[in-house]
Formats: structure tokens, sequence, C-alpha cells
């Protein structure tokens, strides 16, 4: 298995960021807290969907409602895509099972279901959740779990892994099969049927005789209730057709009482539809009436407008333009009339000026005596003039204003007329629409009135021919008959469920003889399989230890070989033996076996490196037949120092682990980071992870 791209959306510090891995040594480089360990958690959460705590709020971006992680892996030269999503729900976080799918290049495989995915993994990787966290992943400060276990815990849990446990579970339930069939024989030879078997013969013999008689009484029993049934079958069929006739007898009556109920009501409705048809007509001669009567009103109107000056046979809407008329004409009559007064207060100014003056007011020229007296004069003719005109102009001022109150009334009550004229035409259609829905309703409900009182007659007749009067007797013939079935019926089921007790102690009698037999003969094989059982648990209980003893040989071997791979020339070399818990211990020089707890920090944390890194290839080989191919490591210089160069050291050792197809690191070690063939860098720029490719 080798990891391509990893893609993350809203994952711890990751907004959306694109991680992309080759062959080899790859080593994701920074800071604390810049979202190196997010990657690790994020493919862990996406091949295996499992949380690491009890609740993914470790893994989800605070603030953020939903969340994405994606793997491009490829295995057996083929390219798989896995997708997982998280949800904020309230209070909670789970994961989005519309975002679940697993494909094959580009075909689906799996989806929604976690079960499903899993096993697809499985088949795929050769790998599950448990594997995959033991000998894939090693996780930051997780690195010395298996050192710092209790020998047994860790024998019980590498045994678990390497299957051994299995021989154990098989070495225990071989003892409870054993168990089970020691108990199985002593029962059946507790049995009293096996050594009874003659007394059951004699009760089977018995039985089967007083069979053969109860078989004869049931053959006549069955003959007489056959001849009873059919005579109450005919006393049934009889009473049936009776209760037919006062059933349909009863259903009439009902119905009769029905339709004289409606054929009343109807008949009611009818009477009060006559008086609503006669009450519309007259309201709509009424309406006709008052209708005719706004004719003569709106000639009258007419002819006063027509008098007033408006040409005949012109529409209500030209009419009130024509009133304006009215206006115009006083208006411009007023304007000559203030004209003319205007004029005469002039000339009366100039009189008044040439009485003390002889000088003409409008030229300043003086004036004779002759010409000013001709003068005055002619300004007062004029004026005399002036004032006939306004005498004039204001009785035609007068006449106009009388004509203009008079068509304004008459255009004012011909507008009444015409909207009451309106009103009543719309009124008018809208009662004549009621008439003819009442008219109608009339004629359907007379139609329906008819109808009930054919139906009311026919129904009268039916019950006429209707005859139940012999119910009673037939009634009492089928009690009678019935009882008489019942009795013969309750003594053949009595002899039937004697022959059923009979027929069961037959069978029980002959299987007992048979289980008897059967048992007989199991006894002579549960001898023989409790024979055998033994021998299988010899074998279990030997071979288990026998196996542990081959893989602490080659866990020895595994991890002896990294471990000098890790240590440099410098360092004293730490030789490693692994007891039967596969607890690992250093061989002094001198022969003498110290505990791992003595070495230092560094020492402890390359020994947990390669003990760890050889349990999976050993555990990867035993599980799949073939090695391990990826490696995910969370901070292994965990304890590992600069100065000693045990972080250079391990990362040149790590860089030559050609056993293993892809190795990915996160650190915040420059150092170890040197030895990595692909490196990638985080940085955290407010709150959010970049991810840049150094080499």
């Amino acid at each position: 298995m080798k990891i391509e791209v990893v893609q993350l959306e809203n994952i711890r510090s990751h907004v959306k960021s694109t991680v992309p891995f080759t062959n080899g040594f790859n080593c994701v480089v920074g800071g604390v807290g810049c979202g190196k360990s997010s990657i690790m958690y994020a493919v862990d959460f996406a091949l295996f969907g499992d949380s690491l705590t009890r609740s993914f709020e470790y893994l989800l971006r605070d603030g953020a409602n939903s969340g994405r992680v994606s793997v491009q892996f490829s295995q057996n030269g083929k390219t798989y895509k896995i997708t997982r999503g998280l949800l904020r729900k309230g209070a909670g976080i789970s994961q989005d099972s519309d975002n679940l799918c697993l494909y094959e290049e580009d075909t689906l495989i799996a989806s929604t279901k976690n079960d499903a995915v899993a096993e697809q993994i499985k088949l795929v990787t050769g790998l599950n959740r448990d594997l995959y966290r033991e000998i894939v992943w090693f996780r930051q400060e997780h690195l010395k779990d298996l050192l710092d276990a209790a020998p047994r815990d860790r024998q019980k849990r590498l045994d678990e892994l390497f299957n051994l446990s299995n021989y154990e579970i098989a070495w225990n339930s071989v003892v409870q099969y054993q168990r089970e069939y020691e108990t199985e024989k002593r029962l059946y030879k507790q049995d009293p049927d096996v050594s009874n078997i003659e007394k059951l013969g004699n009760d089977y013999n018995r039985t089967t005789e007083e069979f053969t008689l109860i078989e004869i009484d049931l053959e006549e029993l069955t003959q007489k209730l056959s001849n009873v049934k059919n005579g109450l079958e005919e006393a049934e069929q009889n009473l049936r057709t009776l209760e037919e006739k006062k059933r349909q007898s009863e259903e009439l009556k009902q119905r009769e009482i029905q339709i004289r109920t409606n054929l009343q009501s109807t008949t009611d409705h009818v009477t009060l539809l006559t008086q609503k048809v006669e009450k519309q007509k007259k309201l709509l001669t009424d309406l006709q009436q008052r209708q005719t009567s706004i004719e003569p009103q709106k000639n009258l109107y007419l002819t006063k407008l027509e008098q007033a000056g408006l040409p005949p046979n012109q529409p209500f809407d030209q009419i009130a333009p024509f009133l304006a008329v009215f206006d115009d004409k006083i208006g411009s009559l007023r304007g000559e009339q203030e004209a003319a007064t205007k004029g005469i207060q002039i000339d009366q100014k100039r009189t008044s000026q040439l009485s003390h003056e002889d000088k003409c007011p409008l030229c300043i020229q003086p004036l004779t005596g002759q010409y000013k007296t001709d003068l005055l004069n002619r300004i007062e003719q004029e004026n005399a003039e002036r004032q006939r005109t306004i005498n004039h102009l204001r009785l035609e001022i007068a006449d106009l204003q009388k004509a203009k109150t008079i068509a304004s009334d008459a255009y004012l009550n011909l507008r009444t007329c015409l909207t009451s004229e309106k009103e009543l035409n719309t009124r008018i259609s809208e009662e004549e629409k009621n008439l003819i829905e009442l008219t109608e309703e009339f004629t359907t409900q007379q139609k329906i009135e008819s109808d009930q009182k054919i139906q009311y007659s026919l129904i009268q007749n039916e019950l006429a021919n209707l005859d139940v009067s012999d119910l009673d007797t037939a009634r009492l013939h089928r009690d009678q008959t019935l009882k008489q079935y019942y009795r013969i019926d309750s003594e053949l089921k009595t002899k039937e469920n004697r022959k059923k007790d009979l027929l069961r102690g037959i069978d029980e009698i002959k299987t007992r003889i048979d289980n008897a037999q059967e048992k007989a003969e199991r006894i002579e094989k549960l001898e023989r399989i409790i024979e055998l059982l033994g021998t299988i648990r010899d074998a279990y209980r030997s071979i288990q230890p026998k196996l542990r003893k081959e893989f602490v040989k080659i866990l020895r071997n595994s991890i002896q070989q990294i471990l000098d791979s890790l240590i440099s020339n410098e360092t004293p070399m730490i030789n490693i033996v692994v007891d039967e818990t596969y607890t690992p211990y250093i061989k002094t020089e001198s022969g003498r076996e110290r505990e791992v707890s003595l070495l230092s920090g560094g020492e402890r944390t390359l020994l947990a490196f390669a003990y760890r890194l050889g349990l999976g290839q050993l555990i990867m080989q035993t599980q799949t037949g073939h090695g391990l191919s990826l490696l995910m490591l969370d901070e292994p210089t965990e304890n590992l120092g600069n100065e000693d160069g045990s972080i250079e050291h391990l990362a040149e050792a790590i860089s030559k682990l050609r056993t293993i197809e892809q190795i990915i690191a996160v650190t915040h070690s420059e150092t170890f980071a040197d030895k990595a063939t692909y490196v990638l860098t985080l940085e955290k720029e407010a709150g959010i992870s970049k991810v840049s490719i150094e080499r």
C-alpha cells in the first residue's frame, strides 16, 4: 500500500490542504501545533472511520460544521480513493455517511456503510484498524507502549496478532466439547428406556389393538354425522332464506321511512320555492317599473340642457366640456367689462387733469379753449359709450350665470338618473338570473318529488310481497338439528382425540424404542470421540509454545538486524534476547540479561522503534503473506538529541529501509528531515496550516 495524496478540509488547523507523497522516505517537517499530526489522524480516520477518543472533537476544526478527508493510495498496480466526512450536529460530531465512498480506479466499490468499506479495505490492503494502529502507524508518545506493557499483557496482545491465541481458544473449546460429550454419555446411560426396551414393545402392541377398535367406531360416527350435517345444511339454507327476507323487509321499512321523510321535505321545499319564485317575479316587476320611470326624467334633463344650448343627441361624457364653455364665456365677458371700466377710469383721470391745465396729458402740447372743450366732450361721450357696454356686459353675464346654473343642475340630475339606471340594469340582470336559478331548482325539485313518490309506491308493493311468518318455525327446526349435530360431533371428536392420543402414544413408544437403540449406539461413539478429543487437546497444548518459540526466534533476529542498522559505529552495539512473553532484554558482554528500562532514553527509543518495526514485518508476513509496505511515523525522535547524532542515525537508518516501499514521518527536527528523499514543510498563518514542497 502506498499513499499518494491526502486532502483535508476543516481538519484541525487545515482549512483546505492537499498533501502529496511519493515512494521512499517522505518527511513532513514543521513547528509545534502547525498541523503535522493532523495528517496522520486524518489518514487513520479516512481508512477506518473510528475515533481515537469518545468523539471526533479532536479532528473537526473549531467553528466548522463539516469536514472532509480524502486519501488516494495504490495497491498491486491499482489506484484507490477513499473519502469520509464529519458533521457537527448540536453538541456532537458524527460521521457523514453520505460522504463515505471507496473507489477502485473510477469505479465505486463501497459506500455509505462502514462495515462494507472496512471489508473492502481489508481485502485490498490486508489491514484492519487494529493492525494498522499496531504495526503501520507509530503514534506520538505510543512508541514504547509494548515495551512498557506487563509481560503477560504483552504476550496476550501479540499472541492475538500472531493468531496464536486461537490455539488457546481451541484448547478451551475442546475441553468444553469433551465435558459435553461425557455429560451426554452419562445421561444416556441413566436413561431407563435403554434398559427397558422389552417393556416398551409390549406397550406398543397393546396400544395398537385399541387404536384399531377406535378406527371402527369413528367410521360409524362419521357416516351418522354426515347424514345429520346434510339435514342441518337444508335447515340452515331455509333459515337463511327467511332471515334474508326479514332483513330485506327491515331495510325496505327503513327506506320507506327515509323516502317518506325525504318526500315530505321535498314537498315543503317545492312549496317554499313556489313562494320564492312568485316573490322574485314581483321584485323583478317593481325593478322594471322603476327602470321605466327613469326614462322621462332623463328626457326632461336633456331638454333643459338643449335649452341651455347643448347640441341634441350628445353623449353624456361630452356634456361636462359643454358646461365648461359657460365659464369661458363668462370669463371673457368679465375681461371686457374690466377693460371698459379701466378705460373709463383712465379718461376720468385725463378729464380731471385737463380741467386744471391747458396742456395735452399725452403730448404735453398747449391746448386752445375750443379744442380743449371738444376734447373733453369727446372723452365724456366715449365714457358714456363704455358705460353702456359695461351695463350690457353685466346683463349678458347674469344671463350666462343663470343658464349655467340650470345646465349644471340638469347635468347633475341626469348623471344621478344614469347611475340609478345602470344600477337598476345590473340589479334587474342579477334578479333575472336568480329567477332563472329558482325556476330551474323548482323544476328539479318537482322532478325529485315525482321520483320519490314512485319509489315510495314501489317499496310499499315490495313490502306487501315479503312473507316471513315461517321464520320462527324454521329457526326452531334449525336449532334442534344443530344440537343433534353437536352431540354427534362431540362424540366423534372425543373418539378422534383418543385416536390421536393413541397414535401419539404409538409414535412416542416407537420413538422411545428407536431412541433407546440409537442411544446405545451413541454411547459407543461418544466413548471413541472422548478419547479422540483428549488426543487433540494434548496436540493443541503442545503446538502453541512451539509456534511462539519460532515467532520469538524470528522476531529477535529481525529486531537485532534493525537495531544494528540504527546504532552508529561510535555507539556500543546492543545485543537483544526475547523471552516467551515477547519481552526484550539486553544481553551484556558477560552474558547477563538486563531489562531495557536500564537503557538511556535515546537507546530505548531506538529499541522501541526496532521492536515495533520487527513485529510489524513479522505480523504482516504472518497475516497477509507479504511484508510491510507502509510505515507512518509520528515524531519518532522522542528522547533523541542532535548532540549524540542519534536523530541523524535514526533518519539515516530509516532512509535505508528498502524493504518498506513508503515511509511517511512527521517531525519538528530539521536534522531528521534532511535525510528524507521527499520533504514537505508545514507552517501556520493566522491559525491555518499551509503546505509547501521543500524538495
